[in-house]
């Protein structure tokens, strides 16, 4: 059976009809889920998906005396498996945050000054529709933007699109997975979403490049990575820091720095070379290999050697063992992968190696996901836009084929192609997330209104006009999660406790600020309760078991080729593109070459960033069950490197930047795990925020200093590692 893929699926379905059932059973839904209160003395339990992270595992959480008990993994969950990551277990420190934003706030100083008075939530969302109702009227609707990251974005969006507002923004696509996903659309016609078709625990050779596994708590894969460890697959791990995955591997290949893609480009020459690779795929699948051949010719173990720093030897060793394992075989395709501004070709350049590996569709490599079908609920049609979106004027990066925030940021700073004169911004701090804080406040200094919408007082909502107190996710409905992975499934979302404060679910802020801009129509439904409801008696779904169990299973289909699946590549030839005419006709390397990456100024260091597997970028440091595991981040320095720079292990210093950017002080930590080249920090620290008092100036802040950046030429991503530092002893 030959199966679309899923962004081929998602452009021609509207996700309609049909729907399996779970067998299995969890203990006893709480009774606050179904409306009342539950009872004293007694521990309750109630199926519900977390937000900790974006991964959204299945979880119950207990309910003891009437508070807040624990969040543990759902069994019948394909995400968690019945397992959270330390993110999810800390849930409760969340909700029993003292740093929460607990009542709406408007501005009363300046812009930056976190000086608000708290008003009800009638003021604050009369204030928000007045100043949205005359930007309409001055510029039309377009020029307010919605920002988001998140479930809860769900109906922000919607309402906000009611209304005419069409230009939206996520920075999960341009300073997150967008680079990969382009880099394989490109190659096989689809992307590869969230969570990424890796049949970690069936392969027998795991690659990974930049991909902290253990580090970044992507729980499933984390899980099936200790798998592939049990059954003594070959780990090879390339990152100029010795990483948790690092230790697990039978390779460490300690890179230099911007140098990944000529070890790429070196291991598909081996594989060619050699006749290494996987013959039958390419010849029944390939287009365009005699051209990728010989524009990857020259790209020897021997040249790379001398760009990667990794010897010929090991280059052409690794490259053999992924050919002894393949087609179970797999290089992970990443996440966060927005490095040094070639980042669309690079994640392309992986995904020519895994084709090389013949691995797609195939068990141990890229399996083919599997979805299931939700009804959608009968909304009245949108109005027709009468403007382009703001993000990408005349296609400047004709890949791009979701929004780029960085471009949206830019339109509003030059007023081009038409004023952005509003922000809605949902979870989403966009001082940290966005590159060069500066021109973030540039863009937010141009604007009539900024709305920020979350749960803590991130840097961005000191500059907010008002601020909106969202429920965190165990206290509020939200909308389904329909997944994609070995066999499709949904989650629900459902309330577990009250929230500490007067804070409000975003459906009902949306459909507050829909009644009062006009838009009513278009939140028909009385609460989520009706509209959930709706959904599964329209996809024949059993509501009442599905807030029960928590999780609803759809078919379960063929994922790999050894289980019947069909393949098919929805690219221009049909085929695997190894060279790739669309990508010559725009004017771009039709195969990925190789560019030296900077080097860095006298004295001062690359600064490479990662995750903790106890924090979500920067929204939990203040969650005291999470802070007490990890309260500020370190800077990982070479031990040969800090013995010249007169550091010791565990004192204290200030990271300048090639521009003069000072962090706050970080703790050393001297290591031999590092390249004397490099240097190391966890994202997300170094708050400035004086309203998160238990993070407040805790560790330093790499989004601090990123002011340089690049631009992918493809899709307009934003690297992330294209900053140097040095050393600014503390007296």
């Amino acid at each position: 059976m030959e199966q679309l893929s899923r962004r081929r699926f998602l452009k021609i379905s509207a996700a309609t009809v049909g729907a399996g059932a779970v067998g299995s059973q969890v203990p006893v839904v709480s009774s606050l889920a179904m409306g009342s209160k539950p009872p004293a003395g007694k521990v309750e339990t109630i199926p519900t998906y977390c937000e900790m992270c974006f991964w959204k595992c299945g979880g119950i959480a207990h309910i003891r005396d009437g508070k807040l008990w624990k969040f543990e993994g759902n069994p019948l969950d394909p995400m968690s498996k019945g397992r959270l990551c330390p993110r999810g277990t800390a849930a409760p420190g969340t909700h029993n945050d003292p740093d929460r934003i607990s009542k709406p706030l408007i501005r009363t100083g300046e812009r930056g000054k976190e000086e608000f008075k708290a008003v009800t939530w009638g003021e604050a969302l009369d204030y928000v529709a007045e100043r949205m109702k005359k930007i309409a009227a001055e510029h039309g609707p377009e020029s307010i933007a919605l920002w988001k990251h998140g479930t809860g974005s769900r109906f922000f969006e919607h309402v906000m699109r009611a209304y005419g507002c069409i230009n939206k923004g996520a920075p999960s696509f341009a300073q997150c997975r967008g680079p990969r996903d382009i880099g394989y659309l490109l190659t096989y016609g689809t992307g590869l979403g969230s969570p990424e078709p890796t049949d970690i625990a069936n392969t027998k050779c795991l690659v990974l490049i930049g991909t902290h596994l253990g580090e970044n708590m992507h729980n499933t894969q984390v899980q099936e990575f200790a798998q592939a460890v049990a059954n003594k697959a070959t780990i090879i791990v390339v990152d100029p820091r010795y990483s948790v995955a690092a230790s697990k591997a039978k390779y460490w290949l300690p890179v230099k720095p911007g140098t990944d893609m000529a070890l790429i480009l070196a291991w598909c020459n081996v594989l060619v070379a050699e006749g290494l690779y996987d013959k039958e795929f390419v010849a029944k699948h390939g287009h365009g290999f005699d051209k990728f051949a010989a524009a990857i010719k020259d790209s020897t173990p021997e040249w790379a050697e001398a760009e990667t720093g990794i010897p010929a030897a090991t280059i052409r060793a690794t490259a053999r063992e992924m050919a002894i394992a393949r087609p179970a075989a797999l290089v992970h395709p990443g996440r966060r992968v927005n490095w040094y501004g070639d980042d669309a070709q690079r994640g392309r350049a992986t995904a020519l190696l895994n084709a090389l590996l013949g691995n797609w569709g195939r068990k141990g490599g890229l399996f083919i996901q599997a979805g299931m079908k939700v009804a959608g609920y009968p909304f009245p049609k949108f109005p027709e836009a009468t403007k382009p979106k703001a993000d990408n004027p005349d296609h400047k990066w004709p890949f791009a084929d979701e929004e780029v925030t960085t471009g949206l940021r830019e339109a509003t700073i030059t007023g081009k192609p038409y004023p952005i004169k509003g922000w809605v911004v949902y979870a989403s701090n966009l001082n940290h997330t966005l590159p060069n804080e500066k021109e973030t406040i540039e863009a937010i200094n141009k604007l009539d209104l900024l709305v920020v919408v979350d749960t803590h007082p991130a840097e961005i909502t000191g500059y907010a006009d008002v601020v909106l107190p969202d429920t965190m996710f165990l206290e509020r409905h939200d909308d389904f999660y329909v997944g994609w992975g070995r066999q499709g499934w949904a989650a629900i979302r459902q309330p577990v406790i009250a929230p500490p404060g007067e804070q409000k679910p975003a459906w009902w802020m949306a459909k507050e600020l829909a009644n009062r801009l006009g838009v009513g129509q278009y939140m028909p439904f009385k609460d989520m309760d009706e509209y959930l409801a709706a959904r599964c008696e329209k996809s024949g779904i059993d509501y009442a078991k599905f807030r029960k169990e928590g999780v609803v299973m759809g078919p379960k289909d063929p994922i790999t080729v050894e289980e019947g699946a069909g393949i098919a590549f929805d690219t221009p030839s049909g085929k695997v593109e190894f060279y790739s005419e669309q990508l010559a006709k725009a004017g771009f390397d039709p195969v990925p070459k190789y560019t030296a990456p900077e080097a860095a100024p006298a004295g001062f260091f690359r600064l490479v960033t990662g995750r903790a597997p106890v924090h979500t970028f920067s929204r939990t440091q203040t969650n005291l069950l999470l802070r007490d595991l990890m309260k500020e981040n370190e800077v990982w320095v070479n031990a040969e490197t800090a013995a010249k720079a007169g550091l010791k292990h565990g004192q204290y210093v200030k990271l300048k930047n090639q521009d003069g950017v000072v962090s706050n002080r970080v703790k050393v930590k001297a290591t031999q795990r590092i390249r004397p080249d490099t240097l190391y920090m966890v994202y997300g620290f170094g708050h400035t925020s004086r309203l998160l008092k238990s993070a407040y100036l805790m560790g330093a802040s790499a989004a601090q200093l990123n002011t340089r950046y690049k631009v992918d030429p493809l899709m307009g991503g934003t690297s992330i590692h294209q900053n140097f530092v040095t050393f600014e002893k503390e007296a």
